[in-house]
């Protein structure tokens, strides 16, 4: 009884299989017949399009052969006339010559001596004045007309080579012409040989975080910008929240799409952070990268230690006893006077740049950078560990660089947009106008830990634009203060604060 039960099964197994191998050969018949509808429509289109070329080709050769047979009509007609005219001018003069050898015949038969004598002087001086003597016998306007022959012996080689048109060649991509730079990509490529036929280019591009191929599970979709006409493109308003972008391109004529180009990985650099919120003020209100000052957060809501604050009007979601106890290196939530939020990201090596935009509404914020034993109840730029530019705008408006409880006001106008240049390595802070890009402020020490983008935030909010490449005005800057002496605080147009290693 089982062995039949199991026979049956395995019936039923190979009657479903078979079932569906007939639903699978059932569909792809469908297929080929729509296939072969294709290929008839296909067909008819490319045939009409092969008359409509070669309809334009004829039109284009009855034009050139009116134009040149006009052209020989025309000459046919001015060497005409002008032998015409030729002619013209020989019939009269031979009239005039057969008038006058009557009249000298009539003279030569006069007897009478002074009668001869007076006609023989009055016939002298016509035949002296005769336009047979200064007409000229030789014909002014050339017969030859092989000048307007035509040979089309190499066209008709051409026309004979027409053929359907080629696959493009693959273009390859010039490293060498590709930049990254001001949160721009440029993308410069060449053909490996000219074709004239080449209509447009493809440009599609990614993002990854691998250098070289993306694992599967990573693999994001191709961007595409089509119809590129030059052989360089550059992808503007970018943001770079990935490593790299990997860049193909291919080319196109009038009918065919070439293969695509070999993947060239562009390394983008920019330095992705977010705002952490568990590290945050309870009197901010933070939102992915956007802080704002909240009154109604307060401190008498602040339960003890380890509870969470329900009672809070508008908290984030995201502000969890959970999230708080993940704070990143332990920290506790900011507190007091400290309205201040770190990012989510350290800084352990490199040189990178963010920039931070204050609404109108703000009275007083700072932008700097800090490590990460920054207290609960310290403010940026009051510790011999953090660096920052302050901007106060109650009462009256002052700008000014804090680092160790020291403060620097600066006589320069107030903006609302600060750009933060960060070389960990090279131990360079510098603050600049991200309107202007004019430099603010600039700080020289040795960073010995990891350093985190810090803000703090008081009557108003802050938007942080992050992804941001190195602006290529700071390189320049950079470029100009490293050809001088680095040991030196005449490094920048500005003042600069020295910092010894010892004092972090």
């Amino acid at each position: 009884h089982r062995s039949q039960k199991h026979r049956i099964e395995d019936l039923q197994r190979i009657v479903s299989t078979l079932a569906n191998k007939k639903d699978e050969i059932v569909n792809f018949i469908d297929i080929l017949k729509q296939t072969i509808r294709n290929v008839q429509v296909n067909s008819s289109n490319v045939f009409r399009e092969l008359d409509k070329e070669f309809d334009a080709l004829h039109s284009v050769l009855d034009e050139m052969k009116e134009s040149m047979a006009n052209t020989i009509q025309q000459e046919r007609t001015e060497k005409i006339q002008a032998l015409n005219n030729q002619l013209g001018q020989c019939s009269s003069a031979l009239e005039s010559s057969e008038e006058l050898l009557e009249c000298a015949t009539t003279i030569l038969n006069i007897k009478n001596p002074m009668e001869f004598s007076k006609a023989a002087r009055q016939i002298k001086d016509r035949i002296t004045a005769c336009p047979a003597f200064r007409i000229c016998l030789k014909p002014t306007i050339s017969d030859n007309m092989s000048h307007l022959m035509v040979d089309f012996t190499l066209e008709r080689h051409v026309l004979q080579a027409l053929k359907f048109l080629p696959v493009p060649k693959v273009p390859e991509i010039n490293t060498a012409a590709c930049l990254v730079a001001d949160n721009c990509v440029t993308v410069a490529w060449k053909m490996p040989e000219e074709d004239s036929r080449v209509d447009h280019f493809v440009l599609e591009y990614k993002k990854t975080d691998y250098d070289g191929l993306a694992r599967v599970k990573d693999e994001q979709p191709w961007e595409v910008i089509d119809y590129v006409k030059d052989y360089v493109y550059t992808l503007s308003g970018l943001k770079f929240d990935k490593k790299y972008m990997t860049v193909r391109v291919q080319a196109c004529n009038k009918a065919l799409a070439g293969d695509y180009s070999d993947p060239v990985t562009l390394e983008t650099k920019a330095f992705v952070f977010g705002l952490d919120d568990t590290s945050s003020h309870l009197n901010l209100k933070v939102e992915e990268n956007y802080v704002e000052w909240d009154p109604t957060g307060g401190k008498g809501q602040e339960k003890a230690k380890g509870k969470e604050n329900k009672g809070r009007s508008g908290a984030s979601p995201k502000r969890t006893s959970a999230s708080r106890s993940a704070a990143k290196g332990c920290r506790d939530r900011f507190t007091g006077e400290s309205y201040t939020v770190l990012g989510d990201t350290a800084i352990e090596s490199g040189e990178h740049y963010w920039e931070a935009t204050a609404q109108k509404d703000c009275k007083s914020y700072s932008v700097g950078v800090t490590y990460r034993n920054l207290g609960k109840f310290d403010q940026l730029g009051k510790t011999n560990s953090s660096w920052c530019i302050h901007i106060n705008n109650w009462l009256q408006s002052t700008l000014s660089a804090k680092h160790n409880n020291k403060s620097k006001t600066l006589d320069l106008p107030i903006t609302d947009r600060i750009g933060v240049y960060c070389n960990f390595d090279g131990g360079q802070l510098m603050f600049y106008n991200a309107n202007s890009m004019e430099l603010l402020y600039a700080f020289k020490t040795k960073f010995t830990q990891p350093l985190l983008p810090g803000f703090m935030v008081w009557c108003g909010g802050l938007s942080v634009s992050t992804c941001l490449q190195v602006p290529s005005v700071v390189k320049a800057f950079q470029k100009s203060v490293n050809g001088l002496n680095s040991s030196t605080c005449s490094l920048y147009s500005v003042p600069v604060m020295p910092i010894e290693s010892s004092h972090c």
